[in-house]
């Protein structure tokens, strides 16, 4: 399996042209392509910066010519769940003639969407990549040739891998924030670079308020790391 990663710019795409033209984000893992009637329906969640960014971004949605269907689902201030029904784009037409499946969530975001694309063979994945450089603009952010046995052991850890993620969403923006700048300042280096002060001034909160956000952070982390070491023991997975 060739796996891709790619950041891709689609002139007529109505999620692209909504970030494009509004401060929204879209994320979803969601979707069915109906082949009959060229469509792809999604469920999809939309993010604003803030209340009105997220009303102007769902009517430049809502308005797009290539939308077919819309439908908001549930709504909480700037946060949006919608499931809607759309043209196949250019580049997913290219994507489906050369065998390619996606297999990761789409992010959209600021003008582009990131793609997670797999293909069986090599010549495939570039015969696509080849047709989609005429008429796209994107990025291949990272290309993975797996063997079978690497794939095999992808889908029999899918539930681990999912449980990480899922305990990285458990975080709140705060702790997010407080465990990336840890990383980049060198809190958990050996030798250690960062300290709680230094944390502290780069974040602009107290010693107090940073030790404690890395140990709720921890916390909720290991628990989940804990849980994926015993489904790999559980599996017998080296």
């Amino acid at each position: 399996m060739i796996s891709l990663q790619m950041d891709m710019v689609q002139y007529d795409c109505p999620y692209i042209d909504t970030t494009a033209r509004n401060d929204v984000s879209f994320l979803t893992k969601q979707w069915d392509f109906d082949p009959a009637a060229e469509e792809l329906e999604t469920r999809i969640v939309a993010r604003g910066a803030d209340s009105e960014a997220l009303d102007n971004g769902l009517q430049t949605l809502r308005d797009h010519e290539n939308v077919r269907e819309y439908d908001l689902i549930k709504r909480e201030q700037d946060l949006a769940l919608l499931r809607s029904r759309i043209r196949q784009t250019d580049a997913m037409e290219t994507i489906r003639s050369h065998d390619g499946y996606i297999t990761g969530p789409f992010e959209i975001e600021d003008g582009s969407e990131i793609w997670n694309v797999g293909f069986d063979r090599e010549e495939r994945a570039d015969g696509a990549l080849s047709a989609l450089s005429k008429d796209n603009d994107f990025t291949v952010e990272s290309r993975e040739s797996m063997g079978l046995e690497g794939y095999y052991e992808l889908m029999e850890n899918a539930d681990v891998a999912r449980s990480l993620l899922d305990g990285c969403r458990g975080l709140s923006a705060v702790e997010r924030e407080t465990v990336r700048t840890a990383v980049e300042e060198g809190y958990f280096g050996t030798p250690r670079e960062g300290t709680l002060s230094t944390l502290a001034a780069e974040l602009d909160v107290s010693k107090m308020a940073v030790s404690k956000n890395l140990r709720r952070s921890e916390r909720k982390l290991f628990e989940r790391v804990v849980g994926a070491l015993d489904e790999l023991e559980r599996a017998g997975t080296d």
